[in-house]
Order: structure tokens, then sequence, then C-alpha cells
């Protein structure tokens, strides 16, 4: 996994010209039941993936955190929710909380996460691949394929899907 981490940004970058112009087509005409068949791919990628052996998302980037998320993270910790904002976050250039660091400080030694009951919805619904209205979400998706090797996987056999099936576009 390691090896394929080392890689990952590269081969996002040697195919992110390719992926930039997928998503503009997918934009300009969605094909018919995107959403189903980018679940279904969502699936089978991660029937495959182990996310415990990865983590690069939790040892990379940081989640933004909600005003929701803050409360019941807040409350698990037993920490006032002024005083866990002080303690861990900060506040970006688009105004939301985000981790103060990286790694995640709560990401255990073993890549399990230490609030994984209470980890914010962001984390939860991370790459974010199995959303609906995929095609919305591109720039976050192209962001997330240089960290997470499930979302680069999701995207390529999205595209081999598309492009190599003749798929009509609506």
């Amino acid at each position: 996994m390691q090896e394929r981490l080392l890689l990952l940004p590269k081969d996002a970058k040697d195919k992110a010209t390719e992926t930039k112009k997928f998503f503009n087509k997918l934009k300009k005409r969605v094909p018919k039941n995107l959403d189903n068949q980018v679940a279904a791919i969502h699936d089978e990628v991660f029937e495959k993936m182990d996310c415990m052996s990865c983590a690069n998302c939790c040892k990379t980037t940081s989640p933004i955190f909600t005003s929701k998320d803050i409360s019941s993270i807040s409350k698990h910790l037993r920490l006032k929710s002024d005083k866990f904002v002080s303690k861990y976050l900060i506040m970006d250039s688009d105004n939301d909380y985000v981790l103060k660091q990286s790694p995640c400080v709560f990401l255990n030694e073993d890549n399990s996460c230490f609030i994984y009951e209470y980890r914010p919805k962001a984390c939860r619904e991370y790459p974010h691949t199995n959303r609906k209205d995929f095609h919305k979400i591109s720039q976050i998706t192209m962001k997330n394929i240089e960290i997470c090797p499930a979302a680069f996987n999701i995207v390529e056999k999205l595209k081999l899907k598309l492009n190599n099936n003749s798929q009509k576009f609506r």
C-alpha cells in the first residue's frame, strides 16, 4: 500500500488533463443512471479496498467540521465546544473549521479512528464517490484522486466504462 500511495499523486497528475476533460464532458452530457453506475463501481472498489491499511486521507488532509460535528465530538470528548475548537481546529480561508494539523489528531497508530462513531460528516462520506449528482463534485473528486487510491480507481473505472462502452450521454 505504501508504494501505491507514493505513486498516487504522480498517477493522478499524469491523468489530470484526461480526467478534467472527462468531467467536463460528464457535466455537459450526464449519462442516464450515472449515480447508480458510480455507486456500483464505488461498491466494487471498496469491496477490495482496506481503508485501515491506507488512512492517507487522515494522514494528509482535514475534513470540514460542521457545527453539528463540533457539538457531537465535543460532547463525546467531554469538552465544551469552544474548548474543542480552540484545542483542535482553525478556520480556513473558506471560513470552514478544519484541523490545525496533519495527520489527524484522532488517528491511532493502527490507522483506526479514536472518535470513529462521532467522526465528522465529511469523514463518513469520504471520498464522496457515492454521492448523488456525482457529476457536480468534479473539483473535490479531482483533489481526492490524488489522495485516495479508491477514488482514483473509481474514476478510472468510470472513465473506462463510459468511454469504452460508447455509452450515450443524454
